[in-house]
């Protein structure tokens, strides 16, 4: 069976996965996902790198978030997901995944744009898990819109609000958890080196995210906590499907990349091991691209 350390012609990997047009409501489910995403359900294999380590993953019930979820379960985490109650079919089925690794799972279901949620969720998460050592601010709101002028004051609010705001509720409210040798690690976005035209609100939400990360870094390094983030690339997520791209581009998603192909949550949950691990005790203030090969500065 193939796993994340199967030698693999990049270029060929995931041809079986299409992207189709398959529109959903928002927030969107991998279970009604045509073509589902690769999770790493069947290929990510544990090798104890993060044993005995409590962590709370954002937008934890499908796409990046499950991945990530899935792999530090699979190294021996215990793990709170957080996510929208709509979104309980997918976390169930992740978190049952991740309960077959033996670890502690917990389910804090609710809405990021709801500060006290938002602010609270450390909170609950020490409280089922014991602790809290890795924090993983990962949920994303993705809306298209072509006209600025057209642009709902109401989706550039909330779109800040989920991406940006709820980051900094919820890792302000965790550092009183975090000691020495914890880590955050926040999800920004290749839109922050290379925003496209229709993406003006989250573009702009992914570059906030860029600065946060690297002026926190500066700010907790001394307290031997350690912030970075992951940039991916155009990765195959429900994101994409409920108005995240225009439906006539869903087809062609990704093709623009040096690899010609989108990319695969499993493609992600490694990088997100790693800067959760000791073994990048001296990566601090990082960004890592997992683009596809998509230039960035």
């Amino acid at each position: 069976m193939r796993t994340q350390y199967t030698f693999i012609d990049p270029t060929t990997l995931y041809a079986d996965i299409s992207s189709h047009p398959d529109d959903q409501a928002e927030p969107g489910l991998d279970a009604v996902l045509n073509d589902r995403a690769d999770l790493g359900e069947k290929t990510y294999t544990g090798t104890g790198r993060l044993k005995g380590r409590k962590a709370l993953v954002t937008g934890a019930d499908s796409g990046i978030g499950a991945a990530t979820v899935i792999a530090f379960a699979r190294e021996g985490a215990d793990v709170a997901l957080a996510y929208l109650p709509q979104e309980q079919v997918d976390a169930d089925r992740i978190a049952a995944i991740a309960r077959e690794a033996g670890v502690t799972v917990a389910l804090l279901p609710g809405d990021l744009t709801d500060k006290a949620y938002a602010k609270g969720l450390p909170d609950s998460a020490v409280a089922e898990l014991g602790g809290l050592d890795i924090l993983v601010n990962n949920a994303g709101k993705q809306i298209y819109h072509e006209d600025l002028e057209t642009l709902p004051d109401e989706q550039f609010e909330e779109t800040f609000t989920v991406n940006v705001h709820a980051m900094f509720w919820v890792t302000k409210a965790a550092l009183k958890h975090l000691p020495a040798g914890s880590a955050i690690i926040n999800t920004t976005s290749i839109q922050a080196y290379s925003p496209s035209d229709i993406l003006v609100d989250y573009a702009s939400t992914k570059a906030t995210i860029n600065a946060f990360t690297k002026a926190l870094a500066q700010q907790l390094a001394p307290q031997g906590i350690r912030v970075n983030a992951v940039a991916p690339g155009p990765i195959w997520t429900p994101l994409q499907v409920t108005d995240g791209q225009p439906p006539e581009k869903i087809s062609e998603f990704g093709q623009s990349t040096p690899l010609g192909r989108m990319g695969q949550p499993a493609e992600l949950a490694p990088a997100y091991v790693f800067l959760a691990s000791a073994e990048s005790s001296y990566v601090i203030g990082e960004t890592l691209n997992v683009n596809g090969g998509m230039p960035t500065p």
